[in-house]
């Protein structure tokens, strides 16, 4: 854009003189309006602020409306000359009236500015107010005044930024601090929803007198209203609103629920009983062995195991995933703690084996076989136990009525070799169990049940065929007077024995919750709960008019424990309700078909599982009632466990 001069361009003045003279400030009037002097400053008939012609007359506007001349726009504002001595600044562009055909660029040179015209004339200075400024000479005509001329820029310096930087302000923040407050709370005070209002001392001596009853009042309008109630009433007692409504309420026998009954067609056209239950390490497959625990050809007859996965879309309850067939009853089974597809067996035939249920073809792994070592009875349980030796490897017991506990480690070549052994011996029970003295031919006691301490893995219980039951130890020393064959020197581990049943004792089962609790179950028909620290058993239950064959801890319950009784049902008893009766009892089988065992699921809390002598496996879900556990369910435990008996 080219610049344009500071000043507006009027009609020339009359007074035209060559010599400097000095310069006044022109005095400003506001109801009287004059276009400024063209001469500015050097006019020599300037006085008092005013221009004059030659005859020393004061120019003045017409009264009249000046119109400018054609192509020059409106005069806007007066124009106030500059001050003595101050420098010519540019300024913003405005319109300005130029003659026909001509351009005007002004050159500034210090205090004069030389104007050229297009048409050809002398360049004219003029000067810019400084003291000696002043024409050079005659002023050409006003059309010579203006001429193309290249001035250069003027450049204006910015004091926007060093002044944000003195006031330290950022980009990013221009304005202000702002207040903030919390939305959650916006009030100063706070105070209890509950009690919104202040309570005064009147109020509460007002609550405080006795409340004065008109008992009179209250009479009459009793009967004035009593026709009108018992008319309501009877109209409700004939209402057929709530006809056909039923409620629903849960009785407590319909809190634990069947979910699954397991069973193998080929095993129960033989007969074949379920006699044990095992859960693998997930807690999703249930196995179940087939055998006789009562008379039968066992040296002839077949039986099998069988494995069903719960969690198995599109399960059928009488297709196991998995039949082994196993040329002797299956006496007891136990899946390994940690590998789910592997599962140990104790045959009739005094054998051990271990099953691989992913395998589809030979699933055996490993077996005992018939050796010195091996029992000369039946295996009436197995079970798991940690290598002390070796981190992460596990051991096979195995307990037999032939009065020996076994201990199997595993070899390469699919052998189960004896590492260690125990004798159970007349002669080295305890005095206090008063056991028959027998022959030394006939000095072995028959185990049938063992159960682990879940405190110390070196505290174990079994029970006997003579009824009792004894506390045992993996540490003990004493060498076994039982003259066997075997490659590995056997030990006594009889510490303690207990108050006696009546028949022998088929089950035992150490607490999980406490390190001295255990239960034992017998042909008596009673679950006896002992402490480690006496003999006398802590309670006597009498759960049925039959055996029972199996007890069992709740795994998630302290004061829980199931049994099943040779009439056919589970016992299901919370000593926190009562410590006489059952809880809740179940009737799996019909008649008088036994029930032979039971398991507790111990990753998935609310599952049971329980076989009978008709072949048939049932998983029952049991109610929150029994998994889970109460806030002073502990303390209770400690005091029955405290109990001393005479």
């Amino acid at each position: 854009m080219r610049p344009t001069l500071p000043f507006p361009s009027p009609p020339l003045c009359a007074a035209r003189h060559l010599s400097p003279q000095p310069t006044h400030p022109p005095r400003r009037h506001l109801n009287s309006w004059q276009p400024p002097c063209p001469c500015r400053h050097s006019c020599p008939r300037r006085r008092g602020g005013t221009c004059r012609d030659s005859a020393g007359e004061r120019l003045r506007r017409p009264q009249g409306k000046e119109e400018p001349p054609p192509g020059r726009p409106r005069w806007s504002q007066p124009h106030t000359p500059l001050p003595h001595g101050a420098a010519q600044t540019p300024a913003r562009p405005s319109p300005t009236w130029h003659p026909p055909g001509s351009v005007y660029r002004p050159e500034v040179r210090g205090s004069v500015a030389r104007v050229t015209s297009s048409l050809g004339a002398s360049p004219v200075s003029m000067g810019t107010g400084g003291a000696g400024g002043g024409l050079l000479g005659p002023r050409p005509p006003f059309a010579a005044m203006f001429a193309d001329r290249t001035v250069a820029g003027a450049g204006v310096e910015s004091l926007w930024r060093s002044a944000r930087s003195a006031r330290c302000e950022a980009k990013s923040c221009q304005t202000g601090k702002i207040l903030t407050i919390e939305t959650a709370v916006q009030s100063h005070s706070s105070r209890d929803a509950g009690v919104q209002t202040d309570q005064s001392k009147d109020a509460v001596q007002d609550f405080q007198q006795e409340v004065q009853v008109d008992y009179t009042s209250l009479l009459s309008f009793l009967q004035r209203v009593e026709d009108a109630v018992i008319k309501e009433l009877n109209k409700n007692w004939k209402s057929r609103a709530f006809d056909g409504f039923a409620v629903n309420w849960t009785d407590q026998t319909e809190t634990v629920l069947c979910l699954h009954t397991l069973s193998y067609p080929g095993a129960q056209d033989q007969n074949l009983q379920v006699t044990s239950i095992s859960w693998n390490a997930t807690g999703a497959v249930v196995a179940c062995s087939y055998g006789r625990l009562d008379d039968g050809d066992w040296s002839t007859e077949k039986s099998y195991v069988c494995t069903w996965n719960l969690d198995r879309r599109g399960l059928n309850p009488q297709r196991p995933d998995l039949v082994v067939d196993v040329p002797s009853s299956v006496m007891c089974l136990a899946f390994h703690p940690s590998q789910p597809a592997l599962v140990a067996g104790g045959l009739f035939s005094g054998e051990l084996v271990v099953w691989d249920t992913s395998r589809t073809e030979d699933p055996v792994i490993w077996r005992t076989g018939l050796t010195d070592d091996t029992h000369t009875d039946p295996v009436y349980q197995v079970d798991w136990l940690p290598d002390a030796k070796h981190r992460n490897h596990h051991r096979l017991l195995s307990v037999s009525t032939d009065g020996k506990i076994l201990v199997w480690r595993e070899e390469r070549d699919g052998r189960l070799v004896l590492a260690e052994g125990f004798a159970v011996v007349a002669q080295q029970v305890p005095r206090n169990a008063q056991l028959k003295k027998l022959a030394w031919g006939e000095a072995a006691v028959g185990v049938t049940s063992l159960s682990f301490s879940h405190f110390d893995p070196r505290v174990f219980v079994v029970g006997v065929e003579g009824g009792y039951s004894l506390k045992c130890s993996m540490a003990a020393e004493t060498p076994a007077l039982h003259r066997t064959g075997s490659s590995v020197p056997l030990r006594a581990p009889a510490e303690l024995a207990f108050s006696p049943h009546g028949g022998p004792v088929y089950s035992v089962s150490c607490s999980p919750f406490h390190r001295n609790l255990f239960l034992s179950c017998g042909t008596d028909g009673q679950v006896h709960l002992h402490s480690m620290l006496q003999t006398q058993p802590l309670l006597s239950l009498q759960l049925s008019k039959k055996y029972l064959f199996c007890v069992r801890w709740s795994p998630v319950r302290p004061l829980v424990f199931a049994a099943a009784s040779g009439e056919g049902d589970v016992h299901l008893f919370d000593f926190e309700k009562s410590s006489q009766k059952p809880a809740l009892s179940i009737k799996q089988a019909s008649g008088d078909c036994p029930m032979y065992c039971l398991e507790f699921n111990p990753k998935q809390s609310r599952l049971l599982a329980a076989g009978d002598a008709a072949g048939t496996v049932r998983v029952w879900q049991l109610s929150s009632d029994f998994t889970e556990q109460g806030p002073r369910e502990m303390n209770h435990l400690e005091q029955l466990a405290s109990e001393i008996t005479d």
